[in-house]
C-alpha cells in the first residue's frame, strides 16, 4: 500500500476522557465533524482496472472502519476522499491541522476518477 497524503509535521495528539474521544480545536471542523482524509488510518491504493495497464486510484481505512453490508472492505474513489466525514470514530488520529489541510487537498483533489497508467 501506499502512504496517503505526502508526509507532515506537527502532529496533534487526541486527548482521551473518561473512555470518550476528544479532538482538539485543530482537528475537527467548524460543524464538529472529524474528516477521515485528515486520519492517519486513511490509506491510498491502487485498484486495477480491466485488463488493461492502468489502474485507479482508491481509498480505504487501514483501521477497518469502512464495510459494506456483506463484511467486506469499502474503498472510495480518491477524488471524493474529502466527503468521508463521520461524527465519531474510534480510531481517529488527527495529522495535522484540519484546516489548513482540507484548504490544500482541495486544490489538489482531482475532479473526477482518473486511469493512470503503469510505468
Amino acid at each position: 500500500m501506499l502512504p496517503f497524503w505526502r508526509e507532515r509535521g506537527g502532529y496533534n495528539v487526541a486527548v482521551e476522557t473518561d473512555g470518550e474521544y476528544s479532538a482538539g480545536l485543530d482537528e475537527i471542523g467548524r460543524d464538529g465533524k472529524i474528516y477521515c482524509a485528515n486520519c492517519y488510518h486513511c490509506k491510498l491504493s491502487m485498484e486495477k482496472f480491466n485488463e488493461s495497464n492502468g489502474y485507479k486510484l482508491r481509498v480505504r481505512c487501514a483501521a477497518g472502519q469502512w464495510k459494506k453490508k456483506q463484511g467486506e472492505e469499502k474503498l472510495y474513489k480518491y477524488s471524493t476522499v474529502i466527503r468521508r466525514s463521520p461524527e465519531y470514530c474510534d480510531y481517529y488520529e488527527p495529522m495535522g491541522s484540519l484546516r489548513e489541510f482540507l484548504r490544500e487537498l482541495k486544490k489538489s483533489l482531482p475532479v473526477q476518477d482518473e486511469i493512470y497508467a503503469y510505468e
